[in-house]
């Protein structure tokens, strides 16, 4: 009983640090990713803009593949590497959500 309870809270301390890992990654990436925003804005807007349009566009190409439905065949190599992305992002974003960093 008592090591069963031991277990549990083990567990239960990993996946709290592993959270918390997680969301601290999450802050600093977001950040990042601001800074490096206004940092190009100062230096050249239409360079910052246009990378940050053709990123919303590769993320929003990757979601699409996630979501459309399968069909017989292999998938390209971009699209499996906009598919990750996006997943990613979407991680990044569900645990930067609740982040006070701004």
């Amino acid at each position: 009983m008592i090591r069963g309870i031991g277990s549990f809270l083990k567990e239960l301390l990993e996946e709290l640090t592993g959270e918390a890992v997680l969301t601290v990654v999450a802050c600093l990436a977001v950040a990042g990713l601001a800074l490096a925003f206004v940092r190009g804005w100062e230096g050249s807007p239409l360079v910052t803009g246009s990378v940050g349009g053709a990123l919303l566009v590769f993320l929003g190409y990757g979601g699409w593949e996630l979501l459309r439905p399968a069909r017989p065949g292999r998938r390209g190599r971009l699209a499996g590497v906009a598919a990750a992305t996006s997943a990613v992002a979407a991680l990044f974003i569900a645990y930067a959500w609740p982040c006070t960093c701004s």
